[in-house]
């Protein structure tokens, strides 16, 4: 079972607004013929590390997943267990985006950079 991991993200306040307030995470399932299973869970960072998303999904064979979560957090972190047999094949990417949708720039995990 593969583990990804976001890593800490900082999103604190600048003036008096956090510059995410939502994340979207993308599950790209690149194998033809094999299904996967991811376990997405979202952790608040503050003096502890507490869960605050907890989710199992089933990517099928070539399929693209968007799956959106509140991020109007001082500080997150997501982590992806991937299982099954296209776990090679999965790739995870994550972006944060303003209220309004835009996407943030600086708030951005794709799968090339996602912890092991």
């Amino acid at each position: 079972m593969a583990i990804l991991s976001t890593g800490p993200i900082e999103n604190s306040p600048v003036l008096g607004i956090r510059p995410t307030q939502q994340v979207t995470v993308k599950i790209l399932n690149r194998d033809a013929v094999n299904g996967s299973s991811v376990v997405i869970q979202g952790y608040v960072l503050g003096t502890t590390r507490t869960i605050y998303v907890s989710e199992g999904i089933i990517v099928a064979p070539n399929t693209v997943i968007t799956k959106h979560y509140f991020a109007d957090l001082d500080a997150l972190e997501f982590l992806f267990a991937i299982g099954g047999a296209a776990e090679n094949e999965v790739e995870v990417s994550v972006w944060g985006k303003q209220a309004s949708g835009q996407l943030v720039s600086s708030f951005r995990v794709v799968a090339q950079e996602n912890l092991g």
